[in-house]
């Protein structure tokens, strides 16, 4: 009974972290408030800082809230073992990237439309899995992927209703530079979590320490893109210009995004996960279009979208042995 209601418990909060993260991302880059809005460089190293400290918590927590214990640990793990934490290095950098393309994805896309065509990062996922680790895609996987890639094209599909000449080239063009940023998100999160998953399998470490590892190149890399793309910016109003209630609460949903993810990956398995995805879908639909009121649904857009949940549930589907026949 317990074990079933984490599993559940861990579901849910993926549905609401997923739906919140995106639609307050959303919200924040497109709120017109007074000032300089917040940097996207500067939240992602917000988030990177949050995640660090989190996981030194959570580590501190495994051995028994021991400084002696949590010292040892960090400096045996990370400081002695200066080649296995270089390894992270890698893919620290691709989720630098790869985060602050989802600030430019949401600052371009409703939230409907940059949560169905991330589901990408399923494709992405299973190709890199493929190669890398030589794993097998089953029938039902690789018939989901067509589907999804479908799915995501209707989506995308160009819709005819009437706008301004001057509007639609504006908003063609913005959406375009949201798309490519999502598009190349769902590459860089395929590999990433391919490589992680791979150096998670071939070493013992707490996965807590990997993340504080990698939390810690992400943090030298995000500071590396706020003084090379913000660094004006940032001599002028500061760091931390524009934030506000809703900017920490981005950085908190971004930063705990991955320890939730783990939570669902150790509790719950892979249907009830698409199944939390495909709420998450739903939902974000729904408060963009009644609350953010930025998207106007087609029934192109939901085809597409009805094909995505689809195949997000056929992905996670393990068929059954049939039953022994002598036994019938």
């Amino acid at each position: 009974m317990a074990s079933s209601r984490l599993k559940y418990v861990s579901l849910g909060v993926l549905v609401l972290q997923t739906t919140s993260l995106v639609l307050t991302m959303r919200y924040s880059r497109t709120l017109q408030g007074e000032g300089p809005r917040y940097l996207a460089s500067s939240a992602v190293v917000s988030a990177e800082l949050l995640k660090i400290l989190t996981c030194t918590l959570l580590v501190f927590k495994e051995h028994s809230y021991s400084v002696r214990a949590l010292n040892r640990v960090l400096t045996e793990e990370i400081a002695n073992k200066p080649m296995e934490t270089l390894k992270l290095a890698i893919p620290s950098g691709i989720y630098t990237l790869q985060n602050n393309l989802l600030y430019v994805a949401l600052s371009n896309l409703d939230a409907a439309t940059y949560q169905v065509t991330y589901q990408l990062k399923i494709l992405t996922t299973a190709l890199f899995s493929v190669s890398m680790l030589g794993r097998r895609l089953g029938v039902y996987q690789w018939l989901s992927l067509l589907i999804l890639m479908a799915g995501v094209a209707l989506v995308q599909w160009p819709s005819e209703a009437p706008v301004a000449p001057e509007q639609k080239q504006l908003s063609a063009g913005s959406q375009f530079v949201g798309v490519v940023a999502v598009l190349v998100a769902c590459c860089s999160s395929g590999f990433a979590g391919v490589y992680f998953e791979k150096i998670l399998k071939e070493t013992k470490q707490s996965v807590w320490v990997r993340n504080i590892q990698l939390g810690l190149f992400g943090l030298v890399f995000g500071l590396m893109g706020v003084f090379v793309y913000d660094g004006e910016r940032v001599r002028e109003s500061g760091m931390f210009q524009g934030y506000n209630g809703i900017t920490w609460t981005v950085v908190a949903l971004q930063a705990l995004g991955g320890l939730v993810i783990a939570a669902v990956i150790k509790y719950a398995d892979n249907i009830l996960k698409g199944f939390a995805t495909s709420l998450s879908i739903i939902l974000s639909t729904l408060i963009s279009y009644f609350w953010l009121q930025d998207f106007d649904p087609t029934s192109v857009f939901f085809l597409g979208a009805v094909l995505v949940i689809v195949a997000t549930f056929l992905y996670g589907y393990e068929s059954k042995p049939s039953p022994n026949p002598s036994r019938a």
